[in-house]
């Protein structure tokens, strides 16, 4: 039976079978040989110091984002990234602000337009709402895996796609530690430590992003202090000082390899 069901079918179907098989095999290859000359690559660009911060007010437009008694999450998301822009503008900081009014801009966006700076990181502001009323506390994500510099050739196909955002996200990790830290230090509120989550807006960009929740608009005492214009200054004055930490310490580390690498050619 089974060799009159092989003789049986149609030639195009038979043609059709071996080129997918083909196709995969093709795609499979690419998808190595890239990956080959990926790592190294990625490993010296994340010891490069960035030149642009990319600031992103959460929500905005007709997403107003968690809305308490009131506070809309989108009013004040914005209110403490432009906070954070003129510190960083007076620390001699570049910077980008994904929207600067309240309008609608897309995950997508936010992303493609983070991507299209060549070297930078991105914060993304967002302020939390919990189902339990004594939920407090801030905390900031990183994606455990971000896509690739560039994307895979053939990022359509689904198996390379996962293939290729198989990188652990280190730096992104870092920047959350230090964002977080200064947070913690400067507002005294509940720690609620860093977290690995694979949120659109920084699992799609190539360049270390974190995602700052700031606080839940659902809780009652937090909702008073981020309400407070002081408060939200000193949350963007610790932003700011994360910020300029990572900076730092990748410059240290750039140094130290500088240097290592001096004296291994001695």
């Amino acid at each position: 039976m089974a060799s009159s069901r092989i003789s049986g079918r149609h030639p195009a179907d038979t043609i059709l079978a071996w080129l997918g098989l083909a196709l995969m095999a093709l795609c499979f290859a690419i998808g190595q040989w890239n990956t080959r000359f990926d790592r190294p690559v990625l490993a010296s660009a994340k010891l490069q110091p960035f030149g642009v911060v990319v600031i992103d007010p959460g929500h905005g437009g007709q997403d107003s984002g968690a809305t308490v008694d009131g506070v809309a999450e989108k009013d004040l998301t914005l209110d403490l990234a432009e906070r954070i822009d003129r510190l960083l503008e007076q620390a001699g900081i570049a910077t980008v602000m994904t929207r600067m009014d309240d309008s609608y801009i897309s995950l997508a966006e936010r992303a493609a337009m983070t991507n299209r700076i060549s070297a930078c990181i991105m914060v993304s502001i967002h302020f939390n709402e919990g189902n339990k009323a004594v939920s407090n506390g801030i905390e900031t994500y990183y994606a455990d895996h971000q896509i690739a510099p560039g994307g895979p050739m053939f990022s359509w196909l689904p198996f390379l796609e996962k293939a290729s955002s198989q990188k652990p996200n280190v730096e992104s990790q870092n920047l959350a530690s230090s964002v977080q830290e200064a947070l913690i230090a400067r507002t005294n509120a509940f720690d609620r430590g860093t977290k690995a989550e694979q949120f659109f807006v920084i699992a799609n960009v190539r360049h270390p992003a974190v995602l700052v929740e700031g606080g839940f608009l659902s809780n009652k005492e937090d909702s008073q202090k981020l309400t407070s214009a002081d408060y939200r200054e000193k949350m963007a004055v610790a932003i700011s000082e994360g910020i300029l930490r990572y900076r730092d310490a990748l410059q240290q580390r750039q140094t130290t390899l500088a240097v290592s690498s001096l004296r291994t050619g001695e």
